[in-house]
């Protein structure tokens, strides 16, 4: 199947709403734990590209006291939610919520010794924009975890996809769901990317659906 680009980003106040409703408790703890096992508890200074309603970094800043987070979306309306989500949370001391567009966010080159990033890959029309950016914002040594869909074979695959993960869920975020798995990418053109973009990230397969990219900047 080709890849069928989707809007680059959530600016519809409903949809986003109900982005933030719905239970991607699974697959935002599941990119938590890999970053933990990876050693973050000793970072400090964290972005995440893409934050959305903010739970992913909530999650990482319940678990790590002593990080201080930079969230950045290009949505105002999931600035709003995610903004709702760091005060409930009592985190606003430590994860500052920014909207922002890639490339070319206000922040200073090589500030941050993690780079994060969940689902954004996909909605982006060129994914190099997110390799360069992060290289720009790490450090020299500065992890990098990026998660992201991997698209289907066929649009039926994606049906499937959609109609196991999310039988009862809302009919707009149904649609979004099947519209983020053809427009992601595969594993072969995510490798691609990275060696165009000079990264030694290594790439795997961990759910039926999410790939992952991990690795250290050089």
């Amino acid at each position: 199947m080709q890849r069928i680009l989707e809007p680059e980003i959530m600016a519809d106040a409903e949809q986003s709403l109900g982005y933030a409703d719905a239970d991607f408790s699974i697959s935002n703890q599941s990119f938590v734990d890999h970053v933990l096992s990876n050693g973050v508890h000793t970072l400090h200074h964290v972005i995440d590209i893409g934050c959305g309603p903010c739970d992913v970094m909530v999650r990482l800043a319940d678990a790590c006291p002593d990080i201080h987070i930079t969230a950045i979306d290009g949505s105002a309306a999931m600035v709003d939610l995610a903004r709702e989500a760091v005060r409930a949370s009592s985190h606003e001391s430590r994860i500052a919520v920014i909207q922002g567009y890639i490339p070319g966010l206000p922040l200073s080159e090589y500030g941050f010794d993690a780079v994060l990033s969940k689902d954004l890959l996909h909605h982006l029309p060129d994914p190099m924009v997110l390799w360069s950016e992060i290289q720009r914002l790490g450090q020299t040594g500065a992890a990098v975890y990026v998660m992201d869909l991997i698209r289907p074979d066929t649009p039926q695959d994606a049906d499937d996809i959609v109609a196991k993960v999310a039988p009862d869920a809302h009919a707009i975020l149904r649609q979004d769901f099947y519209n983020s798995l053809c427009a992601a990418f595969t594993l072969d053109e995510v490798n691609a990317q990275l060696q165009q973009a000079g990264l030694l990230l290594q790439v795997r397969h961990i759910s039926d659906r999410h790939m992952l990219i991990a690795g250290v900047l050089p």
